[in-house]
């Protein structure tokens, strides 16, 4: 699989907004010149990028999302492998191309035209801290599904969720994980990975996957202790996760049935994780938020019945449409406590 820049769906927006954290005198902006049009313009972003205000439509680069972002708008327009069409006939001077190289029609471009994107967005600030953590979130969901496999002797289903976060996460959170000073890890991630797919019965396999799980907490701890455990950081995180989850899941259901089990395997990584995540803010926020802390346990519990095991059922327990629903329910549970959190901040 061809290496490109991941983009969490949750943070390349258009539509940026104050975090929590932020103070008033904070702004956005996007440059504006001639290169905006070219492939590689970059909206540069001085103030952070929510990832649980989702009352409006996010952007995504076509030029450098990659497949499991590109599935949004292959479960958007109901169009069978329409992310390796898009990929396929890069690069894209402007979102106007998708029609001009006939991968959609002008009817399915208008539907997603608000959503198209060849700019970059470059997170500074908490937005891009929410960002690290949220990329290194998708890796922990991808490995989750791929020791659930192995561990029913299914290596072949294993090795794509050990290559993603090589392949396309990785290259993408490199330059945090230098920023932020952790030790590299893409060695252990492809020693994994080829091993999977050599000899899955060798032993380092186990030793192997330790490790590289070992490694991602660590470059997750590489964050300060008090924001990563703060509930209006993580709440953002897990809602990161779940909007990935939400896509990857319309692209796994067509016709009523789980046509796509590497992406009904994916989104029940990330929700896991994200599961995991609201176990360890559970008891502050069933402390300080008790109401947003009921909903989202209800919710969250009615969403993860989507996926009874890691190899799909006959018949999905959930549509689309209900997984979705249940999703914006704890998205929303999640707003209210981001938004007291930002309000506390500024008094």
């Amino acid at each position: 699989m061809k290496k490109f820049r991941y983009l969490c769906m949750a943070v390349a927006a258009c539509a940026i907004v104050t975090l929590s954290s932020c103070n008033d005198s904070d702004t956005s902006t996007t440059e504006n010149s001639p290169a905006a049009s070219s492939p590689n313009s970059v909206a540069q972003t001085t103030e952070a990028v929510s990832h649980s205000g989702h009352g409006n439509k996010k952007q995504i680069n076509i030029n450098t999302a990659i497949l499991s972002e590109l599935d949004k708008f292959e479960a958007q327009l109901g169009v069978p492998a329409l992310s390796n069409k898009i990929q396929a006939n890069r690069p894209y001077a402007s979102p106007e191309e998708l029609v001009s190289k006939k991968v959609i029609t002008q009817e399915q471009f208008d539907k997603i035209k608000d959503q198209v994107t060849v700019q970059e967005v470059v997170l500074t600030g908490e937005a891009k801290d929410i960002d690290y953590m949220t990329k290194l979130g998708l890796m922990k969901g991808h490995l989750i599904v791929a020791q659930e496999l192995l561990d029913l002797n299914q290596p072949k289903q294993a090795e794509p969720h050990i290559g993603h976060p090589v392949e396309e996460i990785y290259v993408d959170v490199e330059d945090q994980l230098n920023e932020r000073q952790v030790k590299e890890f893409k060695t252990t991630l492809v020693s994994l990975q080829d091993l999977v797919k050599s000899n899955p019965k060798d032993g380092r396999v186990k030793t192997n996957f330790t490790t590289s799980m070992q490694s991602v907490d660590e470059a997750i701890a590489a964050l300060p202790e008090t924001q990563r455990t703060q509930p209006s950081f993580v709440l953002q995180v897990i809602n990161g996760l779940l909007d990935s989850a939400n896509s990857e899941y319309g692209a796994a259901v067509a016709d009523g049935k789980i046509t796509a089990a590497i992406e009904y395997q994916d989104s029940r990584g990330f929700v896991l994780y994200a599961d995991e995540l609201y176990k360890s803010i559970s008891s502050q926020m069933a402390k300080d938020q008790p109401e947003a802390d009921k909903a989202i346990q209800a919710s969250m519990a009615q969403l993860k019945k989507t996926w009874p095991s890691v190899i799909p059922p006959a018949k999905p327990v959930n549509t689309p449409e209900e997984v979705t629903k249940q999703i914006k329910a704890i998205e929303s549970a999640s707003q209210k406590v981001i938004d007291a959190t930002k309000t506390q901040a500024q008094r």
